[in-house]
């Protein structure tokens, strides 16, 4: 594993507890020598995570839409900053250059980003690991719902295994790069030997 894609608020949230989260993961990845790929801003919990990261010597690359640059203050700190046209070109470079992907809080857009990896490692296209840091819990309530998902057949019992747990930043790490993709016959996924 060379680089880990980090999905976040561009916006700190209602919580100081989130922005020390994002600060601890920037630094874990830097001393684990992870490269850090997320979407480019200089705010949020997006722009804590990439200044924790540099400030800890690591290699920082944002993929930002031209079009945000307007709403979003893109960072001109990083190692590197990619432009793209769209949110669809974001997602697929991002998913490129990363070998394993987290979640911090956020909103909207973070699910949005979870969900597809999420999706892409259930179906076969991206088999890269997908962690969420649960700080103070927040996804708690997206585990229940993914749970219920299961529980009403929408989702194979099997794959709600894909999404890793971990509110401590190193241990996550740890896991993502330990992981091993679940082994398949004809669609179906086997258990490890």
């Amino acid at each position: 594993m060379r680089r880990v894609c980090v999905f976040a608020g561009s916006s700190i949230g209602g919580r100081s507890d989130y922005a020390e989260a994002a600060r601890a993961l920037g630094t874990e990845l830097a001393r684990h020598e992870l490269g850090l790929v997320y979407g480019g801003s200089s705010s949020g919990l997006m722009g804590a995570v990439a200044d924790a990261a540099l400030e800890a010597g690591g290699e920082v690359i944002g993929v930002m839409p031209r079009g945000l640059f307007r709403r979003e203050v893109a960072h001109l700190g990083l190692t590197e900053l990619r432009e793209v046209g769209s949110m669809h070109e974001r997602k697929a470079l991002m998913a490129e250059l990363a070998d394993g992907f987290i979640a911090l809080p956020g909103g909207y857009g973070t699910f949005d980003e979870l969900f597809e990896m999420v999706t892409w490692a259930q179906i076969g296209i991206a088999e890269k690991p997908v962690g969420l840091l649960d700080v103070a819990s927040y996804f708690a309530p997206l585990l229940a719902m993914v749970e219920h998902a299961a529980q009403e057949g929408f989702v194979p019992a099997s794959h709600v295994a894909l999404l890793m747990r971990e509110a401590d930043p190193a241990i996550l790490l740890k896991r993502l790069v330990a992981y091993a993709p679940p082994l398949r016959e004809q669609g179906t996924w086997l258990p490890h030997p």
